[in-house]
């Protein structure tokens, strides 16, 4: 931790020694939504931020990504850095080709930032509807940044929880890019997985095309919890409904992430190669494991590799 920062109280630092994945990525995987914070010394954080994390940097993050047989990272702005993007595209930069950003702008951000960051490896603005960890944003401000970076072939990640679908749900609908939900919208695993709430969620992906999910974050979403022994059982099972039938209904506009590491967790701090090991749970054939972890994140992120 810098000297300049202290964490917020009872934070959770990342996992010190994850396991070695039992499941085997395939080769060209991607880590569709991981962070980084700092370090505070040379990125500082952001002062209107609503939590302070431990320093975890792109030397920790690209250390993960090779213990865990990742092959590229999609590197996901944190609210703790608000609009200072910084640490992501030095992030992009370092990883020489094998890493993509999701940037968090202002609708005063220039064009010649917007080139900047795209040069970096940029290729998406995150909008989050998340109350307890950000100010609300004026939706013609986000719909007019949205249209600005279109026209680069960015697209829009979106995070919110499931009750306030509803609500946001036109405004999703009027975004002109592709839109990636992040970690399936958060529901409530405690209901059942064809019940109204998610049934919601399944239906808005169904009637938009050019919405995908991240079927990430389990630990965040369980209220089972990881096993208590490694060979007990799948970790975070009783998630596993509820990202399986999005993999198998969309296979083709999902994407998978570490979500490392792993910001304002209270009860644990998940072992990261359980978290891989939570993959075959999810995509059951190598089919759509494949299309999760290589083709999906390849064509929205590095398309030019593909033609």
């Amino acid at each position: 931790m810098s000297a300049a920062f202290t964490k917020t109280p009872g934070w959770l630092d990342w996992h010190p020694a994850p396991s070695r994945p039992r499941f085997v990525l395939p080769p060209g995987s991607v880590d569709a939504h991981c962070h980084v914070f700092g370090p505070g010394d040379q990125f500082p954080y952001a002062p209107e931020r609503k939590y302070t994390p431990c320093d975890a940097g792109k030397a920790q993050l690209f250390a993960l990504r090779d213990h865990l047989g990742v092959a590229r990272n999609v590197i996901v702005q944190a609210t703790c850095h608000g609009a200072d993007n910084r640490a992501l595209a030095d992030a992009c930069r370092a990883a020489l080709g094998r890493a993509r950003g999701v940037a968090t702008v202002k609708r005063s951000v220039s064009d010649e930032e917007l080139q900047a960051l795209h040069a970096a490896g940029v290729r998406g603005v995150r909008f989050n509807f998340v109350r307890r960890l950000v100010d609300f944003t004026p939706r013609d401000e986000l719909l007019e940044i949205a249209q600005r970076i279109g026209a680069l072939g960015w697209h829009v990640v979106v995070y919110f929880e499931a009750v306030d679908l509803p609500e946001l749900w036109d405004f999703f609908s009027a975004l002109p890019t592709p839109v990636v939900v992040d970690h399936m919208g958060r529901p409530d695993v405690s209901l059942p997985v064809d019940g109204p709430q998610f049934e919601l969620f399944v239906r808005f992906m169904r009637e938009h095309a050019n919405v995908w999910s991240k079927v990430s974050c389990p630990e965040r979403l369980s209220l089972t919890g990881p096993p208590a022994l490694r060979d007990e059982q799948a970790a975070y099972r009783d998630v596993v409904p509820f990202a399986r039938r999005i993999v198998e209904s969309f296979p083709d506009r999902v994407l998978w992430g570490s979500d490392w590491p792993h910001p304002n967790l209270k009860d644990h701090m998940p072992d990261d190669g359980l978290l891989v090991d939570f993959i075959p749970h999810i995509a059951a054939t190598a089919e759509l494991q494949y299309k999760l972890l290589v083709a999906n994140p390849m064509r929205l992120y590095w398309p030019e590799e593909l033609k």
